[in-house]
C-alpha cells in the first residue's frame, strides 16, 4: 500500500468531517450505545494522586509535613510547585483556586509571603539534591511582575539549589502579558512554558468571558521562541457553551500548526455547585453528551494526523518530546500538575491551596489566602489537611497511575512489585470485568487493558482500583466525559 504524505493525511483528516470519519463513527456508536453513555455521565475522579484530595482530612497537618519532609532521601532531587492564585480577568469555565486583584498590592504581598514559605520548607526538607523540576501554576503566573518572578526564582535557587538540569515550567495566560516578561522569564532560565489557549472560536470566547485572537497567541509564541524558550505546550478545551466540533478541529489544527511540543485536550467541567462564577454559563448552550464525544475524538484525529502521540487519558506529544519518550520507555509519570516525566517522588506544594507529595502521604496548605498568609508569617508551615498512606493505599496507587499512564496494568505483577500477596487487587479485578461488555476494557487473567477507542473512559476504569471514592457523592467529582 502507497504511503500517503503526512501533509496530505493532515488535510484529509481535518478538511472535512463525512460520517465514515473515525471521529463520527464513534460518536455513532456511543449515540447506540446507552452503557457508553451511561458511564460517561457519572462523576469519578481525575486521580492526579491517589487518594484523591477529597479524601483528605485535618487528621494530617503541620507536624506531619514537617516529618514527612525532613525523612526525604538524601540526595534525592526534588520537584517544587508554585500556586498563583490571581487572574486579570476571569473565565467563567474555571475551576482554579484564583481571584481577580483588581491592582498589584495583594498580588505583591503574596510573592513577598512565597518567599517566606520557601524558606520555610528549605529548613524542613532533609538533605535533598535540589530542584529537578520546578512549576509555576495558577490563576496566571504572569500575574506577577517581572522582578517579583525573578526573586522568587532566586529564593528558591539559594535556599534549595537548582540542578544544572532542572525543567523551569510557567504556565501563561496570553492576554495579560506585560512588557519584560518573556525577557525575566528567559533570563530566570524557564524551559517550558504552558499557553492557555482553549477555543479560537469568537461566541465560544465571548461565551467564557475569554477574548484572545489567534493572533494574539502566535505572536507570544514568536516572542518565546526569539527569548530561546522552545519548549511550548498549548491547552484546548472541548464541551464549551456554543462551541461545535469543527471549533475543537479549528484549535487542535492551530496549535499542531504553532509547532507546540505538548497538547492537553480537557473536558469542559460544569460544576456550579463548586465553581460558583461558572453559574454565568448558560447551561442550555453546552453541547451534549454525544457531542462532546464526538468533539474530544475529532480533537484526537486532527493532532494524531499531525505526528501527535496520544499520552494516557488526554494528553499528546512530539514524538521528540521527553513526556513521548518517557511514556515509550515506560517511565511516564501522573501527579498534580497532570502527565509528567518527573521522576521526583517528593514534591514540595507552595503558595493557598497548593499540595505536597511525600511518600508518607499528602498535605494540602491553607486554601484562605488570609490563613495562609498568617501562618506563613508566624513561622508555620501552612498545612491544613491531608492523609497518610496506607500499605493499601500505596498499592492501588501504583495501579492506578500505571493504568492512566500506560493504558493497561497487570495487577498481580503490581503486587508482586509492591510486596502484597498475589491477589490483593481480586476486588478491583472483579469491578474491571464487569465493564468488559461495554467495551470499556478487558481483562486478561490479572492484566486489564483499555483499548484506545475507550481511552476517555481511563478514569471510569482506573476507579475499579479505588477502594476509596468510588462510592463517594456524585458531585466531589466532574463527569467522566
Amino acid at each position: 500500500m502507497a504511503k500517503v504524505p503526512v501533509q496530505q493525511a493532515f488535510q484529509a483528516a481535518t478538511r472535512d468531517f463525512s460520517l465514515d470519519h473515525a471521529g463520527r463513527q464513534l460518536c455513532k456508536l456511543w449515540r447506540m450505545n446507552p452503557d457508553w453513555l451511561d458511564h460517561a455521565r457519572r462523576a469519578v475522579p481525575r486521580y492526579t494522586s491517589y487518594p484523591t484530595a477529597a479524601d483528605f482530612t485535618a487528621a494530617a497537618g503541620e507536624a506531619e509535613a514537617a516529618a514527612w519532609a525532613a525523612s526525604a532521601p538524601r540526595g534525592e532531587p526534588l520537584s517544587v510547585y508554585l500556586h498563583i492564585p490571581f487572574c486579570e480577568t476571569l473565565c467563567w469555565y474555571c475551576g482554579c483556586a484564583t481571584s481577580v486583584p483588581n491592582g498589584y498590592a495583594r498580588v505583591g504581598a503574596y510573592a513577598a509571603r512565597l518567599q517566606q514559605e520557601a524558606d520555610l520548607w528549605a529548613r524542613a526538607v532533609g538533605e535533598h539534591g535540589g530542584i529537578g523540576h520546578l512549576h509555576f501554576g495558577g490563576g496566571s503566573p504572569n500575574a506577577l511582575r517581572a522582578d517579583d518572578f525573578a526573586a522568587l526564582v532566586a529564593r528558591l535557587k539559594s535556599g534549595f539549589g537548582l540542578r544544572g538540569d532542572a525543567e523551569i515550567a510557567v504556565e501563561l495566560d496570553p492576554r495579560t502579558m506585560h512588557d519584560g516578561q518573556v525577557e525575566a522569564f528567559a533570563a530566570a532560565g524557564v524551559t517550558r512554558v504552558s499557553l492557555g489557549v482553549q477555543t479560537l472560536a469568537p461566541a465560544v470566547q465571548a461565551a467564557v468571558n475569554r477574548i484572545q485572537p489567534p493572533d494574539m497567541v502566535a505572536g507570544l509564541v514568536a516572542d518565546l521562541r526569539r527569548a530561546g524558550i522552545g519548549a511550548i505546550n498549548m491547552d484546548l478545551m472541548y464541551g464549551l457553551p456554543h462551541q461545535t466540533t469543527e471549533d475543537v478541529a479549528a484549535a487542535a489544527r492551530f496549535a499542531a500548526e504553532q509547532g507546540a511540543a505538548r497538547i492537553s485536550v480537557f473536558g469542559y467541567a460544569h460544576v456550579p455547585w463548586f465553581a460558583k462564577h461558572q453559574k454565568a454559563i448558560d447551561d442550555a448552550a453546552l453541547p451534549d453528551l454525544p457531542d462532546r464525544l464526538e468533539q474530544a475524538g475529532v480533537a484526537a484525529d486532527v493532532l494524531k494526523a499531525a505526528g501527535y502521540r496520544p499520552i494516557g487519558l488526554d494528553h499528546y506529544a512530539r514524538a521528540s518530546d521527553p513526556l513521548a519518550v518517557a511514556a515509550s520507555e515506560g517511565r511516564l509519570r501522573r501527579n498534580f500538575q497532570g502527565y509528567t516525566d518527573d521522576p521526583c517522588e517528593t514534591l514540595i506544594g507552595m503558595g493557598a491551596t497548593s499540595i505536597s507529595q511525600f511518600r508518607e502521604g499528602f498535605v494540602q496548605n491553607c486554601k484562605d489566602r488570609k490563613i495562609w498568609g498568617e501562618a506563613v508569617a508566624a513561622g508555620r508551615l501552612p498545612v491544613e489537611r491531608g492523609i497518610a498512606l496506607t500499605p493499601d493505599d500505596r498499592l492501588r496507587a501504583r495501579a492506578i497511575e500505571q493504568l492512566m499512564c500506560a493504558l493497561e496494568v497487570d495487577a498481580n505483577a503490581v503486587c508482586s512489585e509492591m510486596g502484597a500477596p498475589e491477589g490483593c487487587l481480586e476486588d478491583a479485578l472483579a469491578r474491571t470485568r464487569a465493564l468488559q461488555p461495554a467495551g470499556l476494557c478487558t481483562v486478561d487473567g490479572s492484566v486489564v487493558r483499555v483499548p484506545d477507542s475507550a481511552r476517555l473512559f481511563l478514569r471510569t476504569v482506573a476507579q475499579c482500583f479505588d477502594a476509596r471514592t468510588s462510592a463517594a457523592p456524585e458531585q466531589r467529582h466532574a463527569k467522566a466525559v
